[in-house]
C-alpha cells in the first residue's frame, strides 16, 4: 500500500508538469517504441522524464517481488542499544582494547598518535559515550577516563598533556624530535598545518586535495567564506570536472597495497568518515541485521562470499560472481546501442523461466544463453544485485551512502563516497567496481542508447538502494528526497568511480607512520633484534652465493632493483628527478632472453616493499627520487600482480 500511495502521488506531481502521465506497465510494455519511451528529443525532455525511469524501475521491482516464486526471508536492521554503537564502532576502528592493560592496548596508543585533531575528536568523542554507558551498567572494572587515554598517548612520546585538549598532540613533527628522527622522512599526515583555507581556495575548485585528511580540510572551511562559497546547491545537472592533483611519490589505488596494510586502511577509513561527518553535522551510524536464514548454494538470494566460494573451485582467483560476470557479458554481446537499454524491463514471466532455468543449469554448463534476450538479460542482472540477502553496499553502511546527498559540498560528498569505497569488503568492491564500469560503457554510447549518466542513475538507484525489510520503509519516510538523492549519489559512484578508487594519501602516510612507530617499539625488544640480526647475515649469505653485490655496496643514490622472474635479474640503477617507476620496469624488460617466460609491460609493476611500508605496488608516473627520500629503507622488486 505505501509504495502504491508514492506512486499516486509522484502521478500527480508528473501529470501537473507534463500534462499526462500513466504507470500503466501493460501499456507500457505495448508499445516499447512509442511515446513513454521515445528519448529521440532534447536533453530537457530526457531531464523532465528522468524521475519517472526512477518510478517506473521501482515499480518493476515491487512487480518482480510480487510474483517471486520463492518468497526470502526478509532482512530486518536492528535499533543497537545505549553505547553499542560506539562499542561496536571502537571495535570496527581497532579500539576496543583502549579499555584493557595490554601490549594490544599499547599498539593502540601508537595507532592514536598518528590520527590527526579531526581524527582524535571522533575517537574522543566515541569512547566517552563508551565509557557513560559502562559507568551506568556498574562493570565491575576499572574504567579509564577519556582523557587519561589520549594523557597517556601524550606521555608515550615524551610530552607533557592535561588531556583537555586532544588538538595539542601534534601527529607527527615535533621540535623536540631526536637528530635522527629528524633525518628521516618526513610524512604529511593530513593535518591542517600544511596549508591554510586561503591557501587551498587557491587551488582549482575541482582539484582534490589527498594530501590533507578531508575532516580538516572541513573543519578549516567550516565557518569560511571559501567554505559558503562552495555549496553543493543550485544547478545539480552538470557534475564538476574532479581531478587529482599529480603525486610525485605516486597515487596509490585499491589492491596496491598488502593485506596488513589495508586493514590499518580500513581503520583509518571508519575513523576519517566519522570525524568528516561530525564536522558537517551528519549523523553517522552503522547499521546491524539481525541474522537471517541465507541459502548456501544457488545464484540468486545467495551471499557474495558463498558465491564466490564456489565460483573459486571453478576458476580459481576470481573475484566477482561467474553469473555477474556472465550477464554483463551476454548484454554486451549484442550492441549497448539498443535504445532503452537497462531501462527498458524483460517479460517478466520469461525473466522468472529464465532465472529458474540458470538455478538448475548455469553451473552444470548446459544452460542456452542463445535463448536470452538483451532485456531479459538486463533484467537478471538487476534482480541478481536486489536479490542479494545483504545489499551490495553492505547494511552497515547503506545509510551512510544514503547521508552523502546531505553533505554541504559536491567535493566533500566525493571525500565520503571515497572513504565509503574503502569500507566496503572486497568482495562487495569488487563487484561494485566492475558493475559501474559496466554502467560506464553503457552511458558511452548514450547518443544511441539514449541512456545518459542521469538516466543510468535513476534506473539503478532503486536495485542499489533498496532490498527488502528495508527498502521499501526507507522510500515510505523519505519518499521523493530519498529517490532523487540516492539517484545523485548513483550519479557520483558513476561519474568518479576512478577517484573513489584511490588510496588518499594522508591515509597512505599515517599508515607509514603507524609502521614506522611500530618499528621502534619492536627494536626495543632483544629478542627482536637478534632475530632481525640473524635475518640480515642469512640474507647476506644467501646474496653472495648468488654473486648479487650487497646493498651495502650500493653508492649513494643509486637503488637496486631486484626481478627474479625477468631474464636481468639484479640491476643497480642511479636516481633522477625525473626517473620514474615505468622507465625502470622498461629498462629490465628490455633485457630480453630465451630462458626466461616473456612478460609484457602492463603485466608487471615495480614495487615498494618495506621500510615504512608492507608493500605497495607502484604507479608508472611515481618519481622514484621523491618516493627514496620518504622510504629510503625500502627494497624494490619488479615483478606482476598475480605473484
Amino acid at each position: 500500500m505505501g509504495l502504491s500511495l508514492i506512486l499516486r502521488r509522484q502521478l500527480k506531481l508528473e501529470s501537473r508538469r507534463s500534462g499526462q502521465y500513466t504507470m500503466n506497465h501493460e501499456d507500457s510494455k505495448k508499445t516499447p517504441d512509442g511515446a513513454p519511451f521515445d528519448r529521440s528529443g532534447s536533453q530537457d525532455s530526457l531531464d523532465e522524464l528522468s524521475m519517472d525511469d526512477y518510478w517506473k524501475e521501482l515499480e518493476n521491482i515491487h512487480e518482480t517481488r510480487g510474483n517471486n516464486h520463492e518468497e526470502q526471508e526478509a532482512l530486518v536492521v536492528k535499533e543497537p542499544d545505549e553505547g553499542e554503537l560506539e562499542e561496536e564502532w571502537l571495535k570496527e576502528a581497532g579500539l576496543s582494547n583502549l579499555f584493557e592493560s595490554t601490549d594490544d592496548s599499547l599498539e593502540s596508543m601508537v595507532f592514536l598518535s598518528t590520527l590527526t585533531r579531526t581524527q582524535k575528536a571522533a575517537v574522543e568523542k566515541r569512547v566517552e559515550t563508551v565509557t557513560q554507558t559502562m559507568r551506568k551498567k556498574n562493570k565491575q572494572y576499572q574504567i579509564p577516563d577519556v582523557r587519561d587515554i589520549f594523557r597517556l598517548q601524550c606521555d608515550s612520546k615524551g610530552k607533557v598533556g592535561d588531556g583537555s585538549e586532544p588538538s595539542t598532540v601534534r601527529t607527527y613533527e615535533n621540535k623536540n624530535e631526536t637528530q635522527d628522527e629528524a633525518k628521516g622522512p618526513k610524512f604529511s599526515l593530513g593535518t591542517d598545518e600544511q596549508m591554510s583555507p586561503l591557501e587551498d581556495s587557491r587551488l582549482s575548485e575541482t582539484a582534490i586535495n589527498l594530501e590533507i585528511s578531508f575532516s580538516e580540510q572541513a573543519a578549516n572551511l567550516k565557518d569560511s567564506s571559501v567554505g559558503k562559497m562552495c555549496k553543493g546547491g543550485g544547478d545539480d545537472t552538470l557534475l564538476p570536472n574532479f581531478r587529482l592533483p599529480k603525486d610525485k611519490t605516486g597515487t596509490t589505488k585499491i589492491g596496491d597495497l598488502a593485506p596488513q596494510d589495508m586493514k590499518k586502511v580500513y581503520s583509518l577509513a571508519l575513523i576519517e568518515l566519522t570525524a568528516l561527518y561530525d564536522i558537517l553535522g551528519t549523523e553517522f551510524k552503522q547499521q546491524k541485521a539481525a541474522k537471517i536464514k541465507t541459502k548456501d548454494s544457488g545464484l540468486f538470494g545467495v551471499p557474495l562470499s558463498v558465491l564466490l566460494e564456489q565460483d573459486q573451485k571453478k576458476v580459481p582467483g576470481t573475484k566477482t560472481p561467474l553469473i555477474f560476470q556472465k550477464l554483463i557479458s551476454q548484454i554486451e554481446e549484442s550492441t549497448l546501442e539498443t535504445e532503452g537499454l537497462l531501462r527498458i524491463p524483460g517479460v517478466a514471466a520469461r525473466v522468472k523461466s529464465l532465472c529458474q532455468e540458470l538455478e538448475a543449469k548455469f553451473y552444470e554448463g548446459t544452460f542456452n544463453w542463445e535463448n536470452v534476450k538483451q532485456h531479459d538479460a538486463a533484467s537478471l542482472l538487476k534482480l541478481f544485485i536486489r536479490e542479494l540477502p545483504q545489499p551490495l553496499l553492505t547494511v552497515e553502511y547503506l545509510k551512510a551512502f544514503q547521508d552523502v546527498q546531505n553533505l554541504p559540498t559536491k567535493k566533500q560528498q566525493l571525500q565520503a563516497l571515497n572513504l565509503l569505497v574503502l569500507l566496503l569488503p572486497e568482495a562487495n568492491r569488487d563487484t561494485l567496481k566492475v558493475l559501474l564500469e559496466f554502467l560506464q560503457r553503457v552511458i558511452e554510447h548514450r547518443d544511441k542508447n539514449k541512456m545518459t549518466l542521469k538516466n543510468v542513475a535513476m534506473v539503478m538507484a532503486p536495485n542499489l538502494f533498496t532490498f527488502r525489510g528495508f527498502g521499501s520503509k526507507t522510500i515510505e519516510q523519505s519518499e521523493f528526497v530519498m529517490a532523487a538523492g540516492t539517484a545523485n549519489v548513483m550519479r557520483f559512484m558513476i561519474q568518479y568511480q576512478k577517484l573513489l578508487w584511490t588510496i588518499p594519501k594522508f591515509i597512505v602516510d599515517q599508515v607509514r607512520k603507524q609502521n614506522t612507530e611500530s618499528q621502534k617499539k619492536e627494536k626495543k625488544d632483544k629478542a627482536m633484534k637478534k632475530l632481525l640480526k640473524k635475518m640480515a647475515y642469512d640474507r647476506e649469505k644467501h646474496e653472495k652465493q648468488d654473486k648479487t653485490p650487497n646493498d651495502a655496496d650500493v653508492p649513494q643514490g643509486v637503488i637496486r632493483v631486484q626481478a627474479p622472474h625477468l631474464s636481468k635479474v639484479s640491476m643497480a640503477i642511479q636516481l633522477t628527478e625525473e626517473l620514474k617507476a615505468g622507465d625502470i620496469v622498461a629498462r629490465f624488460l628490455s633485457q630480453k632472453s630465451g630462458n626466461v617466460q616473456t612478460l609484457k609491460k602492463e603485466e608487471v609493476f615495480l614495487y615498494e616493499i618495506g621500510g615504512n611500508i608492507g608493500e605497495r605496488c607502484l604507479d608508472d608516473d611515481t618519481y622514484m627520487n621523491d618516493l627514496y627520500q620518504l622510504n629510503p629503507n625500502a627494497e624494490w622488486v619488479i615483478k606482476s600482480k598475480n605473484s
